[in-house]
């Protein structure tokens, strides 16, 4: 009796004192990557009139009210709206923004809540995108508001930071927009 209590308490210690590994062990290495900042600054066109509109509405709630708004309360848009460096709708085309917008005050203030994907087709930053969601309120009293950058893709990986936007033109008939928007983005 006294030899199998050695020899089981042999075998615990071996068992535990042999060290495991398999192909998936790996000793890590502390990497700290070095953040840049980056300020961009370009325009959005979105175009919800017409026949090549570039933000479509794919729902809205079931109320009555004032059928000549172009963005009620509770409805919802998909769009794919062309990024460019300048204002004027022939200035040079660097990317496309594409996500929805929900129409989200029921006050006679238009906020709008935007998940939206920045993605850029040109130039260094080709390739990569910033991702934005927040709550936007369009006032005209308060004509500069701030989204919040809450990630991205290519060399905007693990971003973060704010965008300012400010409109630049809107037509409150058709809902046709063209907005600025200056970026400040801290990424690695």
């Amino acid at each position: 009796m006294e030899g199998r209590l050695v020899l089981m308490w042999v075998l615990i210690l071996c068992i535990t004192t042999v060290s495991v590994h398999c192909k998936y062990h790996s000793d890590s290495v502390s990497y700290v990557p070095k953040e840049k900042k980056t300020h961009l600054l370009f325009f959005l066109h979105d175009t919800i009139s017409g026949k090549k509109a570039s933000a479509v509405k794919v729902a809205h709630a079931n109320l009555t009210g004032d059928d000549t708004n172009p963005t009620p309360f509770g409805s919802v848009f998909v769009f794919d709206d062309p990024l460019t460096e300048g204002p004027e709708p022939t200035s040079k085309v660097i990317g496309n923004a594409r996500g929805i917008y929900v129409s989200s005050s029921q006050d006679a203030t238009l906020t709008l809540v935007v998940y939206a994907d920045f993605g850029f087709t040109t130039g260094k930053f080709n390739g990569s995108s910033i991702s934005v969601f927040s709550r936007l309120p369009l006032t005209p009293a308060q004509p500069t508001e701030e989204v919040a950058v809450v990630g991205g893709r290519g060399r905007f990986r693990m971003a973060r930071g704010f965008a300012k936007h400010k409109t630049h033109d809107f037509n409150a008939i058709t809902g046709d927009a063209v907005s600025e928007y200056e970026v400040t983005v801290v990424h690695y």
